[in-house]
């Protein structure tokens, strides 16, 4: 007589009866990969019946009927033709197959499936990156820590600041000539580095005389460097090194060309801050507006950002964060300007809106030169931001329309 629910008991740990080979159904398909993992998780196994043969169905139906009458008069009732599913997720069959015809109506495994070990069943932790894809703690704690160096040394140590920016441009340079070397295309190192190191302290003792004097020769020693060296592909490489001298050394220039002001370079420290250059300022007014465009600009895309402003560029960016960014840039040009530098109230609007469309063309210049590249950021040397270049690329866009307007319009 064959085991049945009763007898097994509903004890987890009864071993399975032996099955018939005779009767053994055929192996069971898993019919998504997603069913075999909820099997895997659960120990519990999907139950898919299979479609009846219709010219059969009327037999199959008499012989249920006739097991079914049989198992109420003999106290086991309907319970005892169904399948028993034990806690660990096995399955014990308690009805003969031959009962229902030649194929099983509900196929089951041969054999228990195993559970998986507790360490399996724990849930992945959540990832911390959000919708505009940045790891905010990181980001917001690397930020801090960048925008302190860089303003205690710009109003205590001007000569400090321009040693960190120097820094800050080498970097940026490295990251370049390797994202451009994953495509064949070879910066010539030497020269170019020479150049990034050159042109900020040129800038800064020399004004603007000797950053462009200083960018004609980095350019002239990267072509006769080149020119020297056999190796192909020489026409491509002076190319990109003369794109990477003018785009970040060249355009970073001009922050510390307003650094120097009208006063020259300061070599000392400062620490009576009513006597503090006036280039320091325009210096430290233009930092803070990159970081409100930045920062507001977030913000706002992330909670109101529907339109993109550039998808195959920048998806992330959108036409409602750009507005947030200029309504920011705003509010901290106007009075920074009006109180901090006594100008008139539509320098500081110039100013926010210069900042914003140079900062987001800088943003989108880098973004295009990734896509082109096949890579999504130029390091991983700042975690929450990505590499140097990615927060030089707002700067060294914003920098000659900062020096511009504070020289033209801080004229009136």
């Amino acid at each position: 007589m064959p085991a049945t629910a009763d007898s097994l008991g509903d004890d987890p740990s009864t071993p399975n009866p032996a099955p018939d080979p005779s009767m053994e159904p055929p192996a069971y398909q898993f019919p998504t990969r997603k069913a075999r993992r909820v099997a895997e998780l659960t120990g519990m196994i999907p139950i898919v019946a299979p479609a009846p043969d219709h010219s059969e169905q009327a037999a199959r139906g008499e012989v249920a009927r006739e097991e079914t009458v049989s198992g109420i008069e003999s106290g086991v009732g309907s319970k005892a033709s169904q399948p028993v599913l034990s806690v660990a997720g096995t399955a014990r069959v308690t009805k003969s197959w031959a009962s229902v015809g030649a194929e099983p109506s509900i196929p089951v495994p041969a054999g228990p499936v195993a559970v998986l070990p507790d360490i399996a069943m724990v849930a992945k932790p959540k990832n911390r990156t959000p919708k505009a894809g940045r790891d905010l703690p990181a980001a917001i704690s690397v930020g801090l820590s960048l925008l302190v160096v860089v303003l205690a040394s710009l109003l205590f140590f001007p000569l400090a600041f321009v040693v960190v920016a120097t820094v800050f441009a080498a970097v940026g340079v490295w990251e370049v000539a390797r994202a451009t070397a994953s495509k064949g295309i070879l910066v010539p190192m030497t020269p170019v580095m020479v150049g990034a190191l050159a042109m900020p302290a040129s800038a800064y003792f020399a004004g603007s005389e000797g950053l462009l004097f200083a960018l004609v020769a980095s350019c002239g020693a990267t072509l006769l460097w080149r020119s020297l060296d056999p190796e192909p592909g020489a026409v491509k490489s002076i190319l990109a090194g003369m794109f990477v001298l003018m785009w970040i050394p060249f355009l970073l220039g001009f922050v510390f060309l307003m650094l120097r002001a009208e006063h020259g370079p300061t070599l000392g420290l400062t620490l009576d801050m009513s006597d503090i250059n006036r280039g320091v300022l325009q210096v430290v007014i233009m930092l803070i507006l990159v970081v409100a465009n930045d920062t507001f600009g977030y913000l706002v895309g992330v909670l109101f950002g529907k339109h993109p402003m550039a998808p195959k560029i920048s998806p992330k960016k959108s036409w409602e964060g750009f507005a947030g960014s200029m309504g920011g840039a705003m509010l901290v040009a106007i009075p920074a300007t009006v109180f901090v530098l006594n100008e008139h109230w539509w320098v500081g609007l110039a100013l926010a809106i210069g900042m914003v469309v140079s900062g987001t063309g800088g943003d989108f210049a880098e973004s295009m030169v990734k896509r082109e590249l096949g890579v999504k950021d130029m390091s991983n040397l700042l975690p929450g931001h990505g590499g140097v270049m990615d927060r030089l690329d707002s700067i060294l866009f914003a920098a000659p329309v900062a020096y511009a307007t504070f020289s033209v319009l801080g004229q009136f």
